[in-house]
């Protein structure tokens, strides 16, 4: 496995010997360890079925491990209450099992819901919340370009416009871990990028990033480490230039794949990308 961490200390997020499976189903996790810095972004990528957007909920608190455990700032999670968790772990989920009839103002604004004292939605919404949640709420519009849907429905929405209003939540929130599971996969290549910046941006505000994604590319552009996971298991982990090399990915994903370094002259050879090849010709 290529590692270049020689130590989880100081981790503001960490999984430590995580296992884990649903009820009367085969294992989805088999001894996860990873730990997330503050002020780094870390893409996971994998197979289908490898387990990383199970990984991801365990490791946000909406799942227990079956062993092994999840620590925030070196404590475990495991007795936190859903609020305490949700001013540590800012979550992006794959979309809303339900999609509430509410505003878009209304969805980005329920991202302070942890930080009210009385934790009500009349606290939330009328003349309870602080001048702190309406800035954090403002900030979080801004920063994804929503604020000229905040009055329609989130029923009303694309799937894409969707993703951007759950990443507005989740930079409302202001927590100091935020992990996001396929945030780009609804967007166009404009927002992909946007989005990114974004999770970027979080990340060298010391927040701890972990994003799941199959665009190895973006996380080539953007990430500080890059984590493969495959049957439960990390089977990868480095530096976009470590981790994007034939040797790790043939294994995991196959030979179809075609390798190349980024076309701005300072990333050649730091930033590589990765493509789907057939081996076929290309036809005029």
């Amino acid at each position: 496995m290529v590692d270049t961490r020689t130590t989880q200390d100081g981790a503001r997020l960490r999984a430590e010997g995580v296992h884990f499976a649903y009820p009367q189903s085969a294992p989805v996790l088999n001894g996860v360890d990873l730990a997330i810095h503050g002020g780094e972004l870390v893409a996971l990528f994998g197979p289908n079925g490898a387990g990383k957007s199970t990984l991801l909920k365990v490791m946000g608190g909406l799942l227990a491990p079956s062993s092994g455990r999840v620590l925030v700032g070196g404590e475990s999670i495991e007795s936190w209450s859903a609020i305490r968790r949700a001013r540590h772990l800012a979550r992006m989920p794959q979309g809303l099992d339900a999609w509430p009839d509410m505003s878009v103002g209304d969805l980005v604004r329920s991202g302070r819901y942890c930080h009210q004292p009385r934790r009500t939605w009349r606290g939330l919404f009328m003349t309870d919340a602080s001048p702190g949640d309406a800035q954090a709420v403002d900030r979080a519009i801004e920063a994804t370009d929503i604020a000229a849907w905040i009055e329609r429905s989130v029923r009303e929405l694309s799937g894409g416009e969707r993703e951007r209003v759950l990443m507005a939540r989740a930079l409302a929130q202001g927590s100091e871990v935020l992990l996001a599971d396929e945030p780009t996969r609804s967007l166009d290549p404009a927002h992909q990028l946007e989005a990114f910046e974004l999770l970027r941006g979080q990340a060298r505000e010391g927040k701890a990033v972990l994003v799941v994604t199959h665009d190895w590319n973006l996380a080539s552009q953007f990430a500080d480490r890059l984590v493969c996971l495959s049957e439960g298991r990390v089977v990868a982990e480095g530096t976009p230039k470590q981790v994007l090399q034939p040797a790790v990915l043939a294994p995991v994903f196959g030979s179809r794949l075609h390798f190349g370094s980024l076309p701005a002259a300072e990333a050649a050879g730091d930033r590589p990308f990765v493509l789907p090849w057939s081996g076929a010709e290309i036809a005029d």
